[in-house]
């Protein structure tokens, strides 16, 4: 019969950022090996996934009490082995059925092929759910992502076993009846426990199907994350509203929310607050002092600015909750006290002035100090400052000062400040208000908006670092790899063809030429390090990387033929996505099949040709067609070499369709491979000057079928 099965593992508290990935892989866990038993028909998705912070446990639907027999048929032996010739069994095949336990009644005859053999068959019975239980719970138990393990001795003093934490309690629950497993020194029984502070302490589960509102009727536990953290939510954004105030941006609210979810198991929500004269440090460091150290919630007013109060998530739920808003008010003040502190204590000292500090914190022990790594990024920062039209000199100071709050005590304190209060500490040094924004832009994932931002002088930053990490860290053999990028190359990567790409929108709305090359970048990256640091072949790899990183963001928005068709090129940065969209409007044309198919051609041509430097001689040209086609490319190249320059790239692919008869001739009327050395030769020189001319914006043999 099959029934609800119902498994709780009860433990002392478990890691909170861990706590929904355990449940869930608790509760799939145990579905599978259900499912591989044949207790249960194939995993459905209505498991209820239950993870508190002192408990995993999973409702898993439709369980067998028992999995259905099953006939095994095994081939023994050839019946001219297994039977002697009157027909009874040899010793052979005695000896073999009693190793298997079977008798001979159990056999059967089958043909396979030419060859008769003895096959057994038999019935095996379906394994119990208390033995296909055990084995899945077990499975379970080892292979959970637990972050570490911890071991403790059970009650006999004696056995030692690990576990995330201790586990104190296990329930199995077959419908009404104990199914009786065991693990971690447990044994399962029916009896689970409520909130360690409020509801009943032990609590008699008689069924499975009334585990969850037992535990809620009597126990003060909401048992289901997902549920517990929508209360939560709730309740936080019912309190926020009562006060005229908000959470802030909700991705930062999602992951505390997730966090103090598993702190609690019935959520409360009261709202504290602090001493206004703390409003006077930048609100970063309230926010994430509040935060991460007192899972506090900081409320915002309707401008974005931060207010002196904050919202607590309590696992008690009082009709009076005065001391525990009071506890939590007394706690925050010294927090705060020590934010303030660091924040006074390190204004006292210049950033410039902790520059030369940076020469004793370790950057990479390939790549030396951070303060060699400031160098390397301040010369960069001024060569690309010239290039797109931003204060060198401003460029090179915020460079210079870019990694100087890495030895303040406020970073120390919480480096995920970092860049945050170096602007922060500029601004109070008197730094040119460009330089502290560029600080504070520097670890900004990509820029947002249209445009290139209007300080230039953190885009010069932003690219220095970017290069600089790339070069430096791929140089060493770093490379991601598979899921792992622990030095963020891929998001370095895409953080410059972002500004690129802005970088040049906003040249062209200005009609003005942006000549920075990732190229030149990367190899100018690579000679700022010390001989022999750096492989040879990393700014090329780099390159390849990078553009790759491109083609898969491009492929999600553009025809995937056109993408690997200006790939192919890999033109500067910032004219991909115009190119792109000018081979798509190009591949709508109806000469565009026939030109992509006889470009495809030259290439290969091309390829079995070898490189030559030779023009085609017209007094060579014997065919009219040669002629023909040599009028079209002198007619057509001085206006697609002007459309071109000008980044008309659209412009530049509809003038090929102008040539598509002049290449069909061509191709049908003159014979490439000619006997004669010299025609051959000319003929080849022609096609490749038409390839040149048909390549300039897209290699357009990629659109052929």
């Amino acid at each position: 019969m099959s029934q609800s099965l119902l498994v709780e593992l009860f433990t002392e508290e478990l890691p909170p950022k861990a706590l929904k990935q355990l449940g869930e892989a608790f509760a799939s866990r145990l579905e599978d090996g259900l499912v591989r038993s044949q207790l249960k028909d194939g995993v459905t998705g209505d498991t209820r996934v239950f993870a508190t912070p002192r408990r995993l446990a999973a409702l898993i639907s439709n369980v067998r009490a028992s999995a259905a027999d099953r006939i095994e048929s095994k081939k023994l032996m050839p019946t001219k082995v297994a039977f002697g010739a009157d027909g009874k069994p040899s010793a052979a095949l005695a000896k073999r059925l009693e190793k298997e336990g079977s008798t001979a009644d159990q056999l059967e005859r089958q043909n396979e092929g030419d060859t008769e053999y003895a096959f057994l068959n038999r019935t095996i019975a379906g394994v119990t759910l208390a033995a296909g239980l055990q084995t899945a719970l077990q499975d379970a138990i080892a292979k959970l992502p637990i972050p570490k393990l911890m071991s403790y001795q059970l009650a006999d003093g004696a056995t030692t076993v690990q576990f995330v934490r201790p586990a104190h309690g296990l329930v199995a629950l077959h419908g009404a009846d104990i199914v009786p497993v065991s693990a971690l020194g447990l044994t399962a029984g029916r009896t689970t426990h409520g909130h360690r502070f409020q509801g009943v302490k032990n609590i008699d589960v008689m069924t499975a199907g009334s585990y969850e509102e037992a535990l809620r009727a009597h126990g003060e536990v909401i048992a289901a994350f997902d549920e517990r953290r929508a209360k939560a939510a709730d309740g936080l954004r019912a309190k926020a509203a009562e006060l005229g105030a908000s959470l802030g941006p909700e991705q930062d609210v999602a992951l505390l929310l997730d966090e103090v979810t598993a702190l609690v198991e019935y959520p409360s929500v009261y709202a504290g607050e602090f001493d206004a004269e703390f409003l006077a440090v930048p609100q970063e460091c309230l926010v994430l002092t509040m935060r991460t150290n007192q899972k506090y919630f900081p409320l915002f007013d309707a401008t974005g600015k931060l207010t002196n109060r904050f919202l607590i998530v309590s696992n008690m739920r009082l009709a009076d909750p005065k001391n525990v808003v009071e506890g939590n008010n007394r706690v925050v003040r010294p927090r705060l006290a020590d934010a303030r502190f660091f924040l006074e204590t390190d204004k006292r000292q210049r950033l410039e002035t902790r520059v030369p500090q940076l020469g004793a914190v370790v950057y990479h022990n390939k790549l030396g100090s951070q303060l060699e790594r400031v160098e390397r990024v301040q010369l960069l920062a001024g060569k690309i400052a010239r290039e797109i039209g931003a204060d060198p000199v401003l460029a090179e100071r915020a460079a210079w000062l870019a990694k100087a709050d890495l030895v303040t005590s406020m970073v120390g304190e919480f480096p995920e400040l970092q860049g945050i209060m170096g602007c922060y500490y500029a601004r109070a040094d008197g730094e040119h208000e460009q330089v502290a924004e560029a600080l504070n832009d520097q670890y900004r994932i990509r820029f947002d908006g249209g445009e290139a931002p209007a300080n230039l002088v953190s885009v010069s930053l932003f690219i220095a670092d970017r290069v600089e990490t790339l070069v430096g860290i791929w140089g060493i053999g770093l490379k991601p790899s598979g899921d792992k990028d622990p030095f963020g190359l891929r998001r370095a990567a895409l953080g410059l063809i972002n500004a690129f790409e802005l970088l040049g929108a906003t040249a062209r709305a200005q009609n003005r030429a942006f000549t920075l090359r990732l190229a030149d970048l990367l190899q100018q990256a690579a000679a700022q390090f010390k001989p022999g640091t750096i492989e040879k072949d990393a700014p090329a790899a780099i390159m390849e990387f990078a553009y790759e990183r491109y083609r898969n963001q491009l492929i999600s928005g553009f025809d995937r033929n056109a993408v690997e068709a200006v790939m192919a090129l890999q033109p500067p940065l910032q004219e991909v996505v115009q190119r792109v969209r000018a081979v798509v409007e190009f591949g709508a044309l109806p000469e565009a099949d026939a030109l992509a198919a006889a470009n495809k051609r030259i290439g290969n041509i091309l390829k079995k040709a070898g490189r030559s430097a030779s023009a085609a001689d017209p007094s060579l040209f014997v065919e009219a067609a040669e002629r023909t086609l040599a009028t079209a490319i002198d007619k057509v190249r001085p206006a697609a070499r002007e459309r071109f320059a000008a980044g008309d790239y659209a412009g530049t692919l509809k003038l090929l369709s102008q040539m598509r008869q002049a290449v069909d001739v061509f191709f049908k009327d003159v014979m490439v491979m000619a006997e004669d050395p010299k025609l051959q030769e000319n003929r080849i020189a022609l096609l490749r000057d038409l390839h040149g001319l048909m390549n300039m914006v897209a290699d357009i043999s990629k659109l052929a079928a």
